[in-house]
This record gives C-alpha cells, sequence and structure tokens, in this order.
C-alpha cells in the first residue's frame, strides 16, 4: 500500500526480470537483474522458487486459513508451550521488542479487536460496537502474555483465550525471506515487493510513495533503497464508513478502537523489513505528535504525511531526508 517499485533497474545494460504473482493476502512484486551466465536460474524457476516460500509462510501466518499455524495456535486452549516452526518463534520475539520500544502501541495480540470491528478473517463491521464491548475485548489484548522461546521454538499464551495477528510484520518478514531467496539462487540485486514493504539487494533502487489518496495514485517522493527495507502504513484505503465517520483498519490496541487522528500515513525505511513494517503500524497508531517525537528519539528513518486542509503537511526525519533523491 503506497509504494511503488522501483521505475528503473539500477546497472546500465543489465536484463531486467519481473514476476508477480499473489500471496499472503496481497500481490507480490519481485525484479532482479539477470547475470546472463548459464547456470544462472530461469524466470519460471525463481517464480516458482518464490511462490513456494510465500505458500510456507502463508501456511504459517495465515489467520484467513483455519489449518493454518497461527490459527490453529489461536484455538489453542491452554497456557502451555505449543511448539511452532522457527520463523514464527523469531517473528513473535521481533513483535514483542517492538511492542515493549512502543509501550503497547504495536501489539500483535490484537485480533479479537479486529474480528470486532469487521477487519479479521470474517467480514465486515455491521454496527459500531458499544465501549461496554469494546472495553471487554481488550481485556483479551496484551503483548506481554504472548511468551516466546527459540529452543526448541514455541509460543506459549498467559491466557487461554488470547489470539495473534502477525500481518503488520509477517509481510515484511516475507519480503525479508524472499530477498534471502534471491541471494542464496545468485540473484544479489534484486527488488521485492509484499503489499506495502518492500525489501532491496543491492544499493541505489529508487523506490517511489504515493501521496494518500483513497482514490487514484500520485507521487509523493522518491527515495533510495541501498539494501535495505521500506514499509508505509495508512488508513486511506482500508476503512469502513459507518454513517458520516470512517473506521481505518490500525485499531489502537490501548484503546481497543481504530487509531483516529490526523495522520494519514507513515514510512519508514530500515535493515529489516519486518521491522520498518511494524514500526510503521506502530508510528502511524502513536500518531503525528507521539509517533513523531518517537522516531526523532530513537532515530528513525520515518515520513509522516499528516493531513491539513485538502492537502498533506510532510514531516521527514533527517535520517529518512538522507534518502531522499534528488531530481
Amino acid at each position: 500500500m503506497g509504494i511503488l517499485v522501483g521505475a528503473c533497474l539500477p546497472g546500465v545494460g543489465a536484463a531486467e526480470v519481473a514476476l508477480t504473482g499473489r500471496a499472503m493476502g496481497t500481490v507480490w512484486t519481485v525484479k532482479f537483474v539477470s547475470t546472463g551466465l548459464a547456470s544462472a536460474p530461469d524466470a519460471p524457476a525463481v517464480a516458482r522458487t518464490v511462490s513456494e516460500r510465500l505458500e510456507h509462510l502463508e501456511q504459517l501466518f495465515s489467520t484467513y486459513r483455519p489449518d493454518s499455524a497461527l490459527s490453529r495456535f489461536n484455538r489453542h486452549r491452554g497456557t502451555d508451550w505449543v511448539p511452532v516452526a522457527p520463523e514464527m518463534a523469531v517473528v513473535a520475539q521481533a513483535a514483542r521488542q517492538v511492542s515493549a520500544l512502543t509501550a503497547g502501541a504495536f501489539d500483535v495480540t490484537v485480533l479479537p479487536l479486529l474480528e470486532l470491528w469487521g477487519f479479521g478473517p470474517h467480514g465486515g463491521l455491521g454496527t459500531v460496537p458499544s465501549a461496554a464491548v469494546v472495553a471487554q475485548v481488550r481485556t483479551r489484548v496484551d503483548w506481554r502474555q504472548l511468551e516466546t522461546r527459540a529452543e526448541p521454538p514455541a509460543l506459549r499464551k498467559g491466557r487461554a483465550d488470547l489470539a495473534a495477528d502477525f500481518s503488520s510484520l509477517a509481510k515484511g518478514w516475507a519480503a525479508d525471506e524472499v530477498s534471502r531467496v534471491l541471494r542464496d539462487l545468485g540473484l544479489s540485486r534484486h527488488l521485492v515487493q509484499v503489499g506495502g514493504d518492500v525489501k532491496a539487494g543491492g544499493d541505489d533502487w529508487p523506490v517511489a510513495i504515493e501521496r494518500p489518496l483513497e482514490k487514484g495514485s500520485e507521487l509523493e517522493v522518491v527515495v533510495r533503497l541501498d539494501g535495505d527495507a521500506l514499509s508505509t502504513s495508512g488508513d486511506y484505503r482500508n476503512f469502513h464508513r459507518v454513517g458520516a465517520r470512517r473506521y481505518g483498519h490500525i485499531l489502537d490496541p490501548r484503546t481497543g478502537e481504530p487509531a483516529h487522528h490526523a495522520l494519514a500515513a507513515v514510512s519508514v525505511i530500515d535493515p529489516s523489513c519486518a521491522r520498518s513494517s511494524a514500526l510503521a503500524t506502530a508510528l502511524f497508531v502513536l500518531g503525528p505528535d507521539d509517533g513523531w517525537r518517537l522516531a526523532r528519539r530513537e532515530g528513525l528513518a520515518a515520513l509522516f504525511l499528516v493531513r491539513a486542509g485538502d492537502g498533506f503537511e510532510r514531516r521527514v526525519t533527517p535520517e529518512f531526508e538522507r534518502r531522499v533523491r534528488r531530481r
């Protein structure tokens, strides 16, 4: 969401190969530089390898597949350690780190609230839930109640009715993983996009960030990625409208309600796409003031687009400004 994969490939005379498909509830795109060597994998082989890796990750993290590893964990009604794939344990630990950094503004145990507000796997919002219902469901949301263990990999619930949704981090993790797969295939210069998350392999990749418009597409800024990642979070495409009020899909776990402020979108650049994805979500939840203060305090490369009248105010941290491509 909000990111356009680089319009031109770095490297004069390089042959560009572009692949695309669907996975994890979104569109993925891979671009890489063909080496021209006889031993280099052909495009169908690369597409097959990427699709298989993404299918494996979807079978782990999907909340829409009842037989996924995460769905089975969410249905588990116990507080014992549950063995999981190493990838899930790593992602859960990364989520805890961002939750701690943001004092709970980022929380993967938010699934019960997502379902309440019509953004879960079971469909849309009929009526706005009452404050009492929101408060009751919010008692099931607490990142500290989801414990992780690396060896052997396992997760444990602090309360039996806890339920997790790693979507705000897993697509970024998937982009990191596809990038790793491409490097293993010898395709070191590449660009991977999974939804609103982009991971670059190699230097000087131009990637455009869109203005956060509900309809249409306009360029906001072009940044340079040098082997790192870019993620954007916003409320301008995925929302419910009830009466005159719009309810975005990014929920504030501290209130139990959709984040509601003037911030339209946040973009973050980080070496890890999983971390950039989680941070973009967290900064959006925190809003244009608290989120901005956290970004400055932690030295994050972040772009804030804040609604101001009929347009947007751009706030850019120094770390992000250094990545902006000048025409």
